[in-house]
C-alpha cells in the first residue's frame, strides 16, 4: 500500500458509510483498538453507503464503509474498493407471526400484498405489517438481482419504507406481524425470527443473496492509521469476527 503522510494519533479514526454489518464492524474495531490502543477508532451509525461515499470523495473522512460496488463515477474520483466480508440478505419477522420459513413464491406474494394474513402460510391469524427499504438499499439491490421474482417485484402500497436497516430491525421487533429485510447477523436471531427461504438459511451455502461490505479510500491517501485498520480488517483474527457474526470473509 502507498504510506502518505502519517495521521496524528490524537485525530483518531472514523470509519463512515453502510449499516450493513454495522455491528460487525464495530466488533472488528473493538478487537482493532486492542491491538492498537494508541489509535481511537469510531464506527459511527449509518450514513449509507452514498454518504460514506460523499465523505471520502470529499475529503471530509478518511475512510468509508460500502455495501454496494462503485459506480464508474465514483471510481473517477479516485476511490479504491477494499472488500473484506459477504454479509447474507435475511428476511425477519415478528416472533408473533408464526413462520419460520417460506417459499420465495410466498415471499413474493407477501411484499406485494398478495398474501395479507399470515394465516394464508400456516402461520398465527394476523395482518402482515409490510417493511421495506428505499430503492438505492444495497440489500434490496442484492435481493432483486439474486432472489427469485424479486427482479419486477412491485411493493405493496400498505408497505412502510424504513430509511435505515436498524429502523428496519427496530420496527420488526417492535410491531407484531411485521415482516422485514436486511443484512443478516447472528444477533437478528435473538429477538426475531430469520425466515428460511425455499428450505435455506442465510448462512446456507446455497442461500442466494448476499451483500458484499467494503472499505474505501482515495488512492494516495493511505497513512499509517488506515493501513493499521485495513491490515487487521483482513486478519485472521477479523476474519474470526466475521464468521461469528454469520459472515463469510473476503480474501483479496
Amino acid at each position: 500500500m502507498v504510506q502518505t503522510e502519517i495521521a496524528s494519533a490524537d485525530s483518531g479514526l472514523t470509519v463512515v458509510g453502510t449499516g450493513d454489518g454495522l455491528e460487525m464492524l464495530r466488533e472488528i474495531g473493538d478487537g482493532f483498538a486492542t491491538q492498537h490502543p494508541e489509535i481511537e477508532i469510531e464506527i459511527p451509525p449509518s450514513i449509507g453507503s452514498g454518504g460514506g461515499i460523499a465523505a471520502v470523495s470529499s475529503g471530509a473522512e478518511r475512510l468509508g464503509r460500502v455495501a454496494r460496488p462503485l459506480k464508474d463515477s465514483e471510481v473517477q474520483f479516485g476511490l479504491i474498493y477494499l472488500p473484506i466480508a459477504k454479509i447474507p440478505s435475511a428476511i425477519f419477522v415478528h416472533p408473533s407471526t408464526g413462520v419460520s420459513e417460506v417459499s420465495s413464491d410466498d415471499l413474493v406474494k407477501l411484499f406485494s400484498g398478495e398474501i395479507k394474513n399470515w394465516s394464508e402460510i400456516g402461520g398465527s391469524d394476523m395482518r402482515v405489517k409490510l417493511v421495506r427499504r428505499e430503492d438505492a438499499d444495497s440489500t434490496l439491490q442484492v435481493l432483486r438481482a439474486s432472489m427469485p421474482g424479486w427482479g419486477d417485484l412491485k411493493f405493496s402500497p400498505r408497505s412502510k419504507t424504513a430509511v435505515t436497516t436498524q429502523e428496519a430491525i427496530n420496527t420488526a421487533m417492535d410491531v407484531e406481524g411485521a415482516i422485514a429485510f436486511g443484512p443478516y447477523s447472528k444477533p437478528l436471531e435473538e429477538g426475531l425470527s430469520v425466515l428460511k427461504v425455499d428450505g435455506s438459511h442465510p448462512t446456507d451455502q446455497n442461500y442466494p443473496s448476499a451483500v458484499t461490505l467494503a472499505l474505501i479510500y482515495k488512492d494516495g491517501s493511505m497513512d499509517a492509521q488506515m493501513e493499521a485498520f485495513v491490515d487487521y480488517s483482513m486478519s485472521d483474527k477479523a476474519h474470526e469476527l466475521i464468521e461469528n457474526f454469520g459472515g463469510v470473509p473476503v480474501t483479496n
